[in-house]
């Protein structure tokens, strides 16, 4: 029983993962060019954040201001189409309007 359950979480977590890279992958430039450090680490960042806080619920202004990142519109505008995207892919949820938060 133990091992079963040990399975199936690691096969969640392995889905997980596929999902996420799906993502990261989705954010290359269309010339195949390598997406800069910065926007890598950002998005980690992100990700980690969830992960650290997987019952709290973001808005993406406060996932901004938590992380230290720029507050202006086209930032939060890039990292809600991201949050967009982990929501479609299934690594997070929306429980209402502009809130996110991982998909337990």
């Amino acid at each position: 029983m133990r091992l079963t359950t040990a399975l199936a979480e690691t096969e969640a977590r392995l889905a997980e993962l596929a999902g996420t890279r799906k993502v990261i992958d989705g954010l290359t430039p269309p010339d195949h060019e390598p997406a800069p450090a910065q926007n890598a680490t950002v998005y980690q960042r992100i990700v980690t954040a969830f992960n650290e806080y997987p019952g709290k619920v973001f808005r993406v202004r406060d996932l901004h201001e938590h992380l230290g990142l720029p507050t202006d519109e086209p930032s939060i505008n890039v990292t809600r189409a991201g949050l967009g995207r982990l929501v479609r892919q299934g690594l997070l949820e929306q429980p209402g309007r502009g809130q996110y938060q991982k998909r337990t």
